[in-house]
């Protein structure tokens, strides 16, 4: 099994991050191989919807793997990395099948901001989320937090972006960034009954809906605001701040 896989059965493409033993996290590996599914499921016509969600049950993805991404230390090269991912997010946002991510576990970082990039968000009821780039010094840098503030008023936005703080899938649902919520127990299964509605639709429908929302998003400088918060990312991941936050974040991993 690899990194990410990619399985289509009755109408929906699921991508699964396959990294348990690191929650999921995000790597080099996983951002090529999330760039090239796009494009199987873009020329597959028997995928109407792509389903992004975690292997296991703990967590749908921890953000960047610390790990793979601290040696990055200079402006620059962070901004190699968050552009190379940030690309591939702008490709989910504008893709041309509705996206969904499916929250079986806890979503943070840039974990969020994978989920943010997705039409609809969906999540057990033990899932929690957060934006706590804030609490490592920097802020989003995948183009999330601007993806954001497209999905939800900007109070609420402003807030789970600002706190840095972990909310519950419930919390989410409150205020709009989750649209539902499902027992963890046969978690995938309540999707797919769910999203029956969608699969049932002709794929040109959904991609002529979807189309429509494209058109908002282009219209609205979606690419160029998204590589300027790339941009302001990268100025602060140069920062004694956050190397000092995920070196304390690293030892205690290890302890």
């Amino acid at each position: 099994m690899g990194k990410l896989t990619l399985n289509v059965e009755n109408g929906i493409a699921w991508v699964t991050i396959n990294r348990p033993e690191k929650r999921n996290a995000i790597d080099f590996d996983v951002i090529q191989m999330l760039d090239a599914y796009l494009d199987e499921i873009e020329k597959n016509n028997e995928a109407k919807l792509l389903v992004i969600t975690g292997a296991g049950d703990k967590a749908f993805c921890s953000g960047g793997d610390l790990s793979a991404f601290h040696g990055l230390k200079t402006s620059e090269q962070a901004f190699e990395m968050l552009y190379s991912m940030g690309r591939v997010l702008y490709r989910l946002c504008t893709f041309e099948k509705p996206t969904v991510a499916l929250l079986n576990g806890t979503a943070v970082g840039g974990g969020c901001e994978i989920a943010t990039a997705c039409d609809f968000r969906l999540a057990s009821e033990n899932a929690k989320l957060g934006f706590i780039q804030g609490s490592l010094g920097i802020t989003t840098g995948w183009g999330g937090g601007t993806m954001l503030y497209e999905r939800l008023e900007s109070p609420h936005a402003m807030h789970l972006l600002m706190t840095s703080k972990l909310i519950t899938a419930s919390e989410g649902k409150k205020i709009g960034y989750i649209q539902h919520t499902f027992t963890p127990v046969c978690l995938k299964e309540q999707a797919v009954e769910y999203l029956k509605p969608y699969t049932s639709q002709h794929l040109t429908v959904l991609r002529a809906y979807k189309q429509a929302f494209v058109e908002k998003l282009v219209e609205s400088n979606l690419k160029t605001r998204m590589r300027k918060e790339m941009e302001r990312c990268a100025h602060l991941w140069d920062s004694k701040e956050h190397h000092e936050a995920v070196d304390r974040f690293l030892e205690k991993k290890k302890s």
